[in-house]
C-alpha cells in the first residue's frame, strides 16, 4: 500500500455572519486522520459536521486555523480560490450526499469527465475509469445511465468518480442517507476497503452509526466542538 499524507485539521474555527451577530459553526477543532484510515464524523443536525467537511475539502476557508496534508497547508484564512480549486482537482476526492450524476452520461462517462478536466489522454482515462468501476463492483454497468441504476449503484459511481484524480484524501457526506441499512453498510465497507487499499485519509460524515462497523475512528461534534475521537 502506497501511503499518502495524513489529513490534519489544526485548531479550525469557522464563523458565519448571522444578521447583526455571528454564528460559530466550527469551534477550534483539531483532528488528524492518518493515511490508510477512515474516520466517521458524527453528531446531530446543526453540530457542524458539514461545515467542517467543507473546510477540509477547501470548499470554504476557515476563519482561523488551517488544514494540512502532511506538512503542507492546503486551506487557511489566506488560501486563494485558485489554490483551493487546484487542491480539490488534484488531491481531494469528494462524494456528496446526493450522487449528482449527469443523466445523459453513462457510468463510464461520468468518470471520464473528471479525468478530462485534468487533461488526461482519452485512452489513459478510459482504462482508469474501467478499473475503478470494477473496483466498486460496477464493471458490468459501465455503459448504464443513472436512471437504470439503483440508489446504491449510483452512490458507487459517485465514489468511483471521486477517485478518478487519485486523491490523497476522500471526503464523503452522508453516503447512506438514501439507502437501507444493508446497502448503507455495504457502501461504508466499500469506502473503508478502498481507503486501506489506496492509503487514503478518509472522512465520512454520517448520522447512521449502525452502518459504521468497518470504520477505524469515530469522532463526535457537538455545537461545533469536537466532543471525542475514539477508535471504533
Amino acid at each position: 500500500m502506497d501511503l499518502r499524507p495524513d489529513l490534519t485539521l489544526d485548531d479550525v474555527t469557522l464563523v458565519y455572519p448571522d444578521g447583526d451577530s455571528t454564528l460559530t459553526a466550527v469551534d477550534h477543532v483539531s483532528l488528524t486522520v492518518p493515511a490508510g484510515t477512515t474516520t466517521a464524523l458524527l453528531g446531530p443536525s446543526g453540530s457542524g459536521k458539514s461545515s467542517l467537511l467543507a473546510v477540509a475539502a477547501a470548499l470554504t476557508r476557515p476563519t482561523s486555523g488551517q488544514v494540512r496534508l502532511g506538512d503542507e497547508v492546503v486551506n487557511s484564512p489566506t488560501t486563494s480560490p485558485a489554490a483551493a480549486t487546484l487542491v480539490r482537482l488534484r488531491r481531494i476526492g469528494i462524494v456528496f450526499q446526493q450522487p449528482q450524476l449527469i443523466g445523459s452520461l453513462t457510468a463510464l462517462e461520468q468518470l471520464e469527465v473528471m479525468a478530462h478536466l485534468r487533461g488526461e489522454r482519452p485512452r489513459a482515462r478510459r482504462a482508469r475509469a474501467l478499473e475503478l468501476l470494477d473496483a466498486v463492483g460496477l464493471g458490468a454497468s459501465a455503459h448504464a445511465r443513472p436512471a437504470t441504476l439503483s440508489g446504491g449503484q449510483r452512490q458507487r459511481v459517485a465514489i468511483a468518480r471521486a477517485l478518478m484524480n487519485s486523491p490523497e484524501v476522500l471526503l464523503v457526506d452522508e453516503p447512506t442517507s438514501a439507502l437501507d441499512h444493508e446497502r448503507g453498510t455495504q457502501v461504508v465497507e466499500l469506502l473503508t476497503s478502498l481507503t486501506r487499499e489506496a492509503g487514503l485519509a478518509t472522512v465520512i460524515v454520517s448520522h447512521d452509526e449502525a452502518t459504521l462497523a468497518s470504520v477505524d475512528t469515530r469522532a463526535r461534534l457537538a455545537e461545533g466542538r469536537l466532543a471525542d475521537a475514539v477508535a471504533a
